[in-house]
């Protein structure tokens, strides 16, 4: 049993990432006391700027133990996931090994010390291609990558828990996270970096010679791929909303968490020209397999029952939070640089 300080606290499994480590400021500045566990395969100790570090990883179940008998937790939110849809499609058991397993693991152990309280990362891979604009959550889920059919496998376990072992959890099924903290304490840093905004960004602050677009004989209306961007602070306050409204005595359910506007590549890029003030130069490409043409979410349940509704709606406020955070981290970068050679 834990002797702890504290009579409850939040495990985020995961939060040394770029969502967690969002969430886990969050939380911890609406007065909840935090434990990040994270193995460091992608994410960074340096983000987890509150709350408590414990290294550990999912795949072995001793380590997930050992937190639990260290700590009164009472809720767990999980973000440990691969993330590459490309990826997945080449090394599908690398994806379910980890994204479904692992977390069994994790399930497995809150049942043990009786933890029935879960926050999950899902993400809005799990619908596949669209059959109508926006997609709520009725639509029909029917995942085209490995890391879809995982993320969904989960959900359904989840489902099955909740009505065997009382498993209480909220399913938070994201479309695009982008943007980083506005006072800049941490931001989007991914090794190797694929999502749009920041590789664009790269783009302009000189890191790399261009920005590549994947397709452009898409059936929208320039023929680039339209997304739906939501602010990762925004991400993070439907987070601290799920777990209140489970604390609260909400039942089991699934939420979509997006803007509910769509924004192609071409127009992200000619946004994020205009933010930098910098020409950024763009390439065609071939499509990428597993690429939906449109993808546009619906976030009224999220509004209509966890109360919670975006701040940041405009595409131009999110890039410019990712614009400061993308500078400081390249000033930070050639610092540490500078700092090796003296």
């Amino acid at each position: 049993m834990s002797n702890y300080q504290y009579s409850n606290m939040i495990l985020i499994i995961g939060g040394a990432g770029y969502i967690g480590a969002h969430i886990n400021k969050q939380l911890s500045i609406n007065g909840y006391e935090t434990i990040v566990f994270d193995n460091l395969s992608y994410g960074y100790e340096s983000f987890v700027k509150w709350g408590i570090f414990e290294y550990g990883d999912l795949g072995n179940i001793n380590d997930i133990r050992k937190i639990f008998q260290k700590y009164p937790i009472t809720a767990v939110m999980q973000f440990a996931a691969f993330t590459y849809v490309g990826e997945s499609i080449k090394d599908p058991q690398k994806y379910y090994i980890n994204n479904v397993c692992n977390t069994l693991n994790l399930i497995k152990v809150m049942l043990e010390f009786n933890v029935k309280t879960l926050v999950f990362s899902s993400t809005c891979a799990t619908y596949g291609n669209p059959m109508e604009i926006p997609i709520t959550e009725t639509h029909p889920q029917n995942p085209i990558s490995p890391y879809g059919h995982g993320k969904l496998m989960v959900e359904t376990i989840l489902s099955d828990y909740s009505k065997a072992y009382n498993l209480k959890y909220v399913s938070l099924r994201y479309f695009n996270a982008a943007g980083a903290d506005p006072d800049c304490e941490i931001g989007e840093l991914h090794n190797p970096e694929t999502h749009l905004i920041p590789l664009i960004l790269d783009a302009a602050i000189g890191k790399r010679d261009n920005i590549k677009i994947f397709g452009t004989d898409y059936k929208t209306p320039d023929g680039t791929c339209i997304r739906d961007y939501i602010h990762v602070t925004d991400l993070a306050d439907a987070h601290l909303k799920a777990l209140q409204y489970l604390e609260n005595g909400g039942e089991s359910d699934n939420f979509n968490l997006g803007n509910g506007n769509g924004f192609s590549v071409l127009e992200v890029i000619e946004k994020s020209r205009e933010v930098t003030g910098e020409e950024i130069v763009a390439v065609e490409e071939k499509k990428r397999q597993g690429d939906p043409p449109i993808l546009v979410g619906s976030s009224n349940k999220a509004r209509n029952i966890l109360k919670w509704k975006p701040n940041y709606e405009d595409l131009q406020e999110i890039i410019v939070t990712a614009w400061n955070w993308h500078k400081k981290n390249m000033n930070l970068s050639k610092n540490m640089i500078i700092m090796a050679y003296i």
